[in-house]
């Protein structure tokens, strides 16, 4: 092989190392940093005004409001959930319109995010959807392929 072939390779493959650190620096910040609050909008009601706060016994849930074979599954929330069709993730969804981890919930100063995991399809609370963790609140609708969920407690 002539040796500016090979000099190219090698920059080439350089580069792919560089991007590699990039990605996973990325990965590790997007973690360890704390979420912006986001205003979601289309909540209805007084109780929608503050966000949802868990309280001692843990009584915040997501409950299913579509599709109609769901309706009236609860998935109580801890610190946190994970939703996918993944078989690892605590809200398995069997939708062709879900990733295999999609998107997840989880309690930060006792107040409920819902953040997109670069899923392809989208998360959508209350018809909005999310590009960054976003607060929940009582009442807030979150759709994530063609199922519906609702915070409840």
């Amino acid at each position: 092989m002539p040796e500016s072939l090979l000099a190219i390779l090698k920059l080439c493959a350089l580069a792919l190392l560089y991007l590699f650190f990039f990605r996973v620096i990325r990965a590790v910040w997007a973690e360890v940093r704390t979420p912006s609050v986001v205003a979601a909008s289309g909540s209805a009601g007084p109780a929608a005004r503050a966000p949802a706060r868990r309280d001692a016994r843990g009584s915040a849930k997501l409950a299913v409001l579509e599709p109609p074979e769901l309706m009236g599954r609860a998935y109580g929330l801890g610190d946190e959930l994970t939703v996918g069709r993944a078989a690892g993730c605590q809200v398995t969804l069997d939708d062709s319109y879900v990733s295999q981890l999609h998107a997840r919930i989880f309690a930060r100063d006792g107040v409920f995010y819902v953040e997109d995991l670069g899923s392809t399809n989208g998360t959508f609370l209350n018809s909005q959807k999310v590009s960054a963790p976003v607060a929940m609140k009582r009442g807030d609708r979150l759709r994530i392929g063609s199922t519906v969920m609702e915070l409840t407690g």
